[in-house]
């Protein structure tokens, strides 16, 4: 079953604000501007200067206004999922497939927000994916929220969804969130 996302965006919305999330723009390059977009992409933030992480590796996220601080990280890449409907169908693309990216959050002080949105998969022609706004029933589960707030002690964990190009596989993930002046980055292993 189809679920439309304005709710959940505007809710998403308001969590990002909260969480001082970032939101997006179309930044790829002219090679990546002739694909279809089926969801935006992610701003272009400086790259990282140290080598990507591998996956599992947790990153601390502080938010001193807040008074916060949880963990992320990524345990896993999937591409070409099955779906009751197919990328290209959702977006009226063509060769585009599902992925998923396994996300989890925990916080270790206060109350964190968690929400996919923060996420990108960018691609080494510069290109970047973000999440997609629409689920249906028979996507993986779990499924990473798209806003939930995480007590001290809690965890969360669960999947995410992409419309990627089937015939690509992302280089990077980014977690594009303000709270970083560059965002942590994690190397997509080889299929």
């Amino acid at each position: 079953m189809r679920t439309t996302t304005a709710a959940a965006l505007t809710a998403a919305t308001l969590l990002l604000g909260l969480t001082a999330c970032s939101s997006s723009d179309d930044t790829a390059d002219s090679k990546a501007s002739s694909k279809p977009k089926p969801s935006p992409t992610s701003p272009s933030p400086s790259p990282t200067s140290a080598a990507p992480m591998t996956f599992g590796k947790t990153v601390d996220v502080r938010n001193d206004e807040e008074g916060t601080l949880a963990t992320v990280t990524i345990l896993g890449y999937e591409q070409d999922i099955k779906a009751s409907t197919t990328a290209d169908d959702e977006f009226g693309t063509n060769g585009y497939v599902w992925a998923t990216l396994e996300l989890k959050l925990c916080s270790t002080k206060g109350t964190s927000g968690a929400t996919r949105y923060p996420w990108a998969l960018a691609y080494t022609d510069g290109s970047r994916i973000e999440p997609s706004g629409v689920t249906y029933g028979d996507f993986p589960k779990p499924e990473y929220p798209y806003e939930a707030m995480v007590k001290e002690g809690d965890c969360i964990r669960g999947m995410t969804v992409f419309a990627v190009p089937g015939d690509e596989r992302p280089d990077r993930v980014l977690y594009t969130t303000k709270l970083f002046d560059t965002p942590p980055e994690w190397n997509v292993p080889k299929a």
